[in-house]
C-alpha cells in the first residue's frame, strides 16, 4: 500500500507544484520516522533556482495541496511538506495483505534476470567470506522473485587456469586425504602443491604445462581438471545446500573457450587492441589507465577475456545481468563492462561486497589459514541446539535439532546482510552466537509467537478494521504497508541490508503490539479486529523471512 500512497502524494504535489508554477522534475520525496509517513524535502531543491526561502517554498506549494481516499493531510512543518496516510490506507492495507498472502510484497516487476553469485574457485572449501557472497546473491534472487522476475542464479565455475592447474597437479603428486569432505580434501592438495611450488619454482613449468595443455584440447589433461573440479564441487553444494542457497546452473569457464578468438577479432575491428607479445585492450578513451589483457604471449587466454565470453551469452539470455563480487573485483568489473560497451553489450549490474575479516587478521585458502564455512555453521548451529534445549527441554531430540539447525542458519545469514555490502565486516563468535541481540533468531520467534496466538482460536477474516486505533496498531500496519517498497529498493538499488533492517523493525513492532495489545482476552470484536492484524503481520513476517532464507519457524 505504501507505493499507492507514494504516487498519491506524487500526483498531488506535482499538480500543487504546477499551480504554483514551480519546476517538479524531483520532488524530493522521503521517509522520515517520527514526523510523518511521507516527508518532500522539494523546498531546498528549489531555494538556489527560484531564489526564495524554503520556508516560504514550502507554504506556497501547501496551499494548494489537498486530500484524497488515502492521504488524510498534507501540511508544512517549516520547509518541510508533511503527508499522512487516511484510515483508508490502514483498512485497505489488511485487506491487502490478507487477500495476496504469500505473493504480498509482489510489485508486477517483469522481465528474466541472470543473477551471478558465489563462483568460488574449486580449490577448497568455502569460507566465511563466501558466505556473505552466497547469501548477499541468494537474497537478491529471492527478493526479485517475490518482485515478479524470473531469476535464473548461476555459479560461474573457474575449471582451468593457474589455481585450478595447481590442485591437478597437487593431486597428481600427492595423496588425497581420506575420510574428508571432498572440498576440504583438495584444500589440503592446494596448499602442499603452493608450498612446494614456493620451495622449488622451477616445477611451476609443470604447472603451466597443465594448462597449455589444457587449452590446446589434450582432452587426458581436461579430464584430470573435470575430475578435480567436480570433486571439490561436490564438498561446496552440500555446504551451499545447508546454508539454503540453490543455484539454478553451474556455468564451466572452459566453455567459452572457443568463442575467445572471435571475440578478440570483434575487438581488432574496433582498432583499441595492441599487441607487444600479449594481446590488450587500450581502455584509456574510457579513462582507464590500466590496459586489459586478454591473451598471454605464450597463446593462452585469460580469465577476464573468458569472463566476456561468459557475459555477451548471458546478455542474449536475459533482460538484466547481475554479478555479485567481492571489492577487490572493481577494476576488472570495469574493464570487462568497458570491453563489452565496444561489443554492444550492456554492462552488467554489479553489486561488490567488502570483505569479512576474522578478528587476528585476514584469510589466505593458499597457506590454509581460514575459518570454513562447514566450521562457521556447525558451530552456530551447536549453539542454537543448546539454547533451545535450554528453553524447551521437554521436546523431542528430533524436534529440539530442526529447530536448532533452522535457528543457527538463520542467526549466520541475517548477521551476513546486516551490514551494508559495501562496508566491511569482522566475523566475531560472540556476537554471531549472541542470541539475546535482535538478530535472526528474534525475526524467527516473533513469526512463532504470531503464530501461537493463531493456532489458539479461529480467524473467520471477519473484523473490523476501524477499531484499531491505537499507536502500537497502527505502528504495525504502517510497517506491515511498507514490504513492497523494501523490496522495490532492494531489487532497484541492492540494498539487501536495507530489508534486513526492516525485518528487525517489524518484528520489533510485532513485539510491542504483542506485549500490549491483548489478542485473545480482549472483547469479541476488539479480538477479531486484533486477530486480523496478527495474521497480518504473520504473512509479511514470513514473506520477510523467507525473502532473508531464514526459515519462519512456527515455535522456538
Amino acid at each position: 500500500m505504501f507505493l499507492t500512497f507514494r504516487k498519491h502524494v506524487e500526483q498531488l504535489l506535482a499538480e500543487a507544484l504546477e499551480k504554483c508554477q514551480y519546476p517538479s522534475n524531483d520532488l524530493a520525496l522521503t521517509v522520515k520516522p517520527g514526523y510523518a509517513d511521507l516527508t518532500s524535502l522539494i523546498a531546498f531543491k528549489l531555494a538556489p533556482v527560484l531564489k526564495l526561502k524554503p520556508q516560504e517554498i514550502a507554504q506556497n506549494v501547501a496551499e494548494y495541496l489537498g486530500a484524497d481516499e488515502l492521504v488524510a493531510l498534507a501540511q508544512t512543518a517549516g520547509p518541510y511538506i508533511n503527508f499522512f496516510v487516511s484510515n483508508d490506507y490502514l483498512r485497505h492495507t489488511i485487506s491487502t495483505v490478507l487477500q495476496a498472502d504469500r505473493n504480498y510484497g509482489g510489485i508486477d516487476a517483469k522481465g528474466v534476470v541472470i543473477l551471478e553469485h558465489t563462483s568460488a574457485n574449486p580449490n577448497g572449501p568455502l569460507h566465511i567470506g563466501h558466505i556473505r557472497n552466497s547469501v548477499i546473491g541468494d537474497t537478491l534472487k529471492r527478493c526479485l522473485q517475490q518482485a515478479g522476475y524470473r531469476v535464473e542464479t548461476q555459479y560461474y565455475v573457474n575449471d582451468m587456469g593457474r589455481q585450478i592447474a595447481l590442485v591437478v597437479w597437487g593431486i597428481m603428486n600427492f595423496a588425497l586425504t581420506e575420510g574428508k569432505k571432498s572440498d576440504h580434501a583438495t584444500a589440503d592438495i592446494y596448499v602442499k602443491a603452493n608450498a612446494e611450488v614456493e620451495l622449488h619454482p622451477t616445477k611451476l613449468v609443470e604447472v603451466r604445462q597443465l594448462m597449455q595443455r589444457f587449452e590446446s584440447g589434450d582432452q587426458d589433461v581436461e579430464w584430470l581438471f573435470k575430475d578435480a573440479v567436480e570433486f571439490c564441487l561436490r564438498g561446496i553444494n552440500q555446504t551451499l545446500k545447508n546454508l539454503h542457497v540453490a543455484h539454478d546452473r553451474f556455468v564451466w569457464e572452459s566453455e567459452f573457450l572457443d568463442d575467445i578468438d572471435g571475440i578478440i577479432a570483434e575487438l581488432r575491428s574496433h582498432g583499441v587492441t595492441e599487441c607487444d607479445g600479449s594481446t590488450h585492450v587500450d581502455l584509456s578513451p574510457f579513462g582507464i589507465s590500466k590496459n586489459l589483457v586478454v591473451r598471454r604471449s605464450d597463446g593462452t587466454s585469460v580469465y577476464a577475456t573468458r569472463d566476456i565470453a561468459y557475459h555477451v551469452w548471458k546478455a542474449g539470455r536475459c533482460n538484466r545481468m547481475i554479478d555479485v563480487l567481492g571489492a577487490d573485483h572493481r577494476l576488472t568489473a570495469l574493464q570487462v563492462g568497458k570491453v563489452l560497451e565496444l561489443l554492444s553489450i550492456n554492462a552488467p549490474e554489479v553489486v561488490f561486497f567488502e570483505f569479512v575479516s576474522l578478528p587476528e587478521g585476514s584469510m589466505s585458502t593458499r597457506r590454509g589459514h581460514f575459518i570454513s564455512a562447514d566450521e562457521v555453521l556447525e558451530k552456530v548451529t551447536e549453539k542454537a541446539y543448546e539454547e533451545v534445549d535450554k528453553r524447551r527441554p521437554t521436546l523431542s531430540e528430533d524436534e529440539k535439532r530442526a529447530i536448532a539447525q533452522a535457528v543457527g542458519i538463520g542467526a549466520t545469514r541475517y548477521d551476513m546482510v546486516r551490514v551494508s555490502a559495501d562496508k566491511s565486516m569482522v566475523f566475531d563468535w560472540n556476537e554471531a552466537l549472541d542470541f539475546e541481540r535482535q538478530g535472526g533468531p528474534f525475526l524467527q520467534y516473533a513469526h512463532a509467537r504470531a503464530t501461537s496466538i493463531l493456532t489458539k482460536t479461529t480467524f473467520d477474516n471477519q473484523y473490523e478494521p476501524d477499531l484499531l486505533t491505537d499507536e502500537y496498531e497502527v505502528k504495525l500496519i504502517k510497517l506491515c504497508a511498507l514490504f513492497p517498497a523494501v523490496i522495490e529498493d532492494v531489487t532497484t538499488n541492492f540494498s539487501v541490508s536495507a530489508l534486513a533492517a526492516y525485518a528487525r523493525e517489524l518484528a520489533e513492532a510485532f513485539n510491542q503490539f504483542y506485549r500490549f495489545m491483548p489478542v485473545l482476552s480482549a472483547e469479541p470484536a476488539m479480538s477479531r479486529a486484533r486477530l486480523a492484524l496478527v495474521t497480518c503481520a504473520r504473512i509479511v513476517l514470513r514473506n520477510v523471512l523467507n525473502c532473508l532464507g531464514i526459515e519462519p519457524v512456527d515455535s522456538m
